[in-house]
C-alpha cells in the first residue's frame, strides 16, 4: 500500500494447482440463514454465487465476435468457447455444441481470460489507511474484505494477490478458503496475511503519540532471527507468500525520489531463501534504490511499485524474471493532499519517466491496482494507465494475463483461453487491443466455469 501520510508461489505441495476444497452448498445455505438472523441483508451479495451454482455439470458454448489468443497476440474472429465443468474444452472461431450444452450469445463481445490483480488490499477501503486499521475492528475489516472481493469478482478480476492485510494478521486465509469453498464469491487468492515492516517503518504508527502503543500495521522483524520466525508463523497461518515492506518513508529531493531501504542484502536473502524452503516466495513493497537493487539481488518474485531502479536493477530483473508491479493507479486515484485534491502527486511526473525507462530496457512487468484505498471493483483503470504511460495494450494484457498468472503460481492454470485451463473468462463489448479502457466495463464474468454476471441461468 502507498501511503499518503507520511510472490508468491503456493505453499509446499499445491504446486500450480487451486485448492480443490469441497463444494459447499450446506455452506451458502448457513451464510443466508445468518444473514437473515443478523439482518444484514446480505442477498445481494450472496446471489451471484447461488446463481451460479445452476451451471454446475452442464456444458456451456460462449458465442461472441471475438476471442483474445493472449500467447500469440492476435484476435480470433468469431470466437467460441466450450466450458465443461470447471474447465475450458475448447476454443476457436467454432467449437462443438454438445446436445444440451447452454449456448450464451454475447453479440459484439471480445472473450479474454479472467484479469489478474496482483496487488491488492482487501482489507482497505477509501478513506484514511490509518486510522481505519485503529477505529474499526478485525471482524468487520474481515465482512468489508468479502465485499470487496465479491467487488472485484464482479469487475472482471478472477485472480488477485492480496498484498498484506494491513493488521488484519492472518483473517485473509478465512476470505481466501471461504472463497475455495464456494461460501462466498470472490477472486483466487495468493495471500500475504500480516505484512512484514521494521520498528518505525513504513507500516509502523509514526504519526501518532509513543505512549499510546499504537499497533503497526505490519509484523515487526528487525534481524534476521525475528525475519525467520515471522514467515515461519505467517506460513503456519496460511500465507501463500511473503510481503516485506523493503523502502519508505518516500521524499522528493530536487526532483528525485530518495527512500530508505529498511532491510539490507543478507535479511532480504535469509527471507527468500526460508520462503523457498517453505515453497513459496517473497515480493516486496520497494518504490527505489538502493531497496529495490538489494531485493533483485536477493532474487525476490516481484517489486511493487518500483518507481526507480537504476540500470544494474533493471538488468537483474530481466535475467532473473523478476516482476515490476508499477500501480499507477493509487497515485492517480488517491488525492495526495486530501485538504487539496486537485493537488498533484509530485512523485508521478517522476513514476512515468522512470517507468518509460524500464519499458525500453525491458524489465518484465505484471499488472497490480494497489486497491483498497480506492474503491474495489474500479482498478481496471490501472490498464489504460500503463498503455498511457508507454506500453502497448497487448504488451499490458500479456503483462497482466500470462505475467501474473507466472506471478501467482497458476501460469498452467489461468490467464489463457486454452483446453484444460480454468474457464475464467470475462467479455467486453468490443476490441480492448484498440481500446483498453473496455476492461473498465466488463459485461460479463465466468470464474470456475460459473456465471457471475452478464447472462441470467
Amino acid at each position: 500500500m502507498m501511503k499518503r501520510i507520511s510472490g508468491v508461489t503456493a505453499r509446499a505441495g499445491e504446486g500450480n494447482r487451486t485448492r480443490s476444497c469441497a463444494r459447499g452448498g450446506a455452506g451458502r445455505d448457513a451464510l443466508l440463514a445468518l444473514a437473515g438472523a443478523l439482518g444484514l441483508g446480505l442477498a445481494a451479495f450472496v446471489a451471484p454465487a447461488a446463481q451460479a451454482a445452476a451451471d454446475d455439470g452442464a456444458a456451456i458454448v460462449l458465442k461472441a465476435a471475438h476471442l483474445l489468443d493472449v500467447v500469440k497476440g492476435r484476435t480470433v474472429t468469431p470466437g467460441e468457447v466450450l466450458v465443461q465443468g470447471e474447465r475450458i474444452v475448447a476454443v476457436g472461431p467454432s467449437v462443438a455444441h454438445p446436445p444440451g450444452a447452454r449456448i450464451v450469445e454475447l453479440p459484439g463481445a471480445t472473450l479474454l481470460p479472467g484479469l489478474i490483480d496482483a496487488h491488492v488490499h482487501l482489507f482497505l477501503h477509501p478513506g484514511a489507511e490509518d486510522l481505519q486499521t485503529i477505529e474499526e475492528s478485525v471482524p468487520a475489516r474481515t465482512i468489508l474484505a468479502t465485499l470487496a472481493a465479491r467487488d472485484d469478482l464482479l469487475a472482471g478480476f478472477t485472480a488477485e494477490r492480496d498484498m498484506g492485510t494491513e493488521g488484519a494478521g492472518s483473517a485473509d486465509s478465512a476470505v481466501r478458503d471461504a472463497i475455495d469453498r464456494d461460501l462466498i464469491p470472490g477472486p483466487r487468492l495468493r495471500i500475504s496475511g500480516n505484512a512484514i515492516d521494521i520498528l518505525g517503518g513504513h507500516e509502523d504508527a509514526n504519526r501518532f503519540n509513543p505512549a499510546q502503543h499504537v499497533l503497526s500495521n505490519a509484523t515487526y522483524a528487525n534481524d534476521v532471527p525475528t525475519l525467520i520466525a515471522v514467515i515461519r508463523e505467517q506460513h503456519k497461518e496460511g500465507a501463500d507468500f511473503v510481503k516485506i515492506y523493503e523502502t519508505g518513508p518516500d521524499t522528493m529531493r530536487d526532483g528525485v525520489l530518495a527512500t530508505p531501504y529498511q532491510y539490507g542484502p543478507e535479511e532480504l536473502k535469509a527471507a527468500v531463501a526460508e520462503a523457498a524452503r517453505l515453497g513459496e516466495r517473497v515480493a516486496v513493497h520497494a518504490m527505489g534504490e538502493p531497496g529495490t537493487r538489494y531485493a533483485a539481488e536477493a532474487g525476490v518474485a516481484s517489486i511493487d511499485h518500483a518507481t526507480q531502479l537504476d540500470e544494474t536493477t533493471m538488468r537483474l530483473m530481466k535475467e532473473k524474471r523478476i516482476y515490476a508491479v508499477p500501480t499507477f493507479s493509487v497515485f492517480e486515484l488517491v488525492p495526495y493532499d486530501r485538504a487539496h485534491p486537485e493537488r498533484r502527486d509530485p512523485q508521478l511526473d517522476y513514476k512515468i519517466r522512470e517507468f518509460k525507462r524500464q519499458v525500453a530496457f525491458g524489465v518484465p512487468f505484471a499488472v497490480g491496482s494497489d486497491v483498497g484505498p480506492f474503491p474495489h471493483g474500479t482498478q481496471a483503470h490501472e490498464f489504460l494507465l500503463m498503455v498511457r504511460y508507454g506500453m502497448p495494450a497487448l504488451a499490458v494484457l500479456q503483462a497482466d494475463l500470462l505475467n501474473g498468472a507466472r506471478l501467482l503460481g497458476w501460469e498452467h492454470e489461468i490467464g489463457q483461453l486454452a483446453p484444460g485451463f480454468y474457464a475464467d473468462i470475462v467479455a467486453v463489448p468490443g476490441d480492448p487491443l484498440a481500446d483498453i479502457g473496455l476492461l473498465e466495463r466488463v459485461a460479463f464474468v465466468m470464474k470456475g466455469g460459473r456465471i457471475y454476471k452478464g447472462a441470467a441461468p
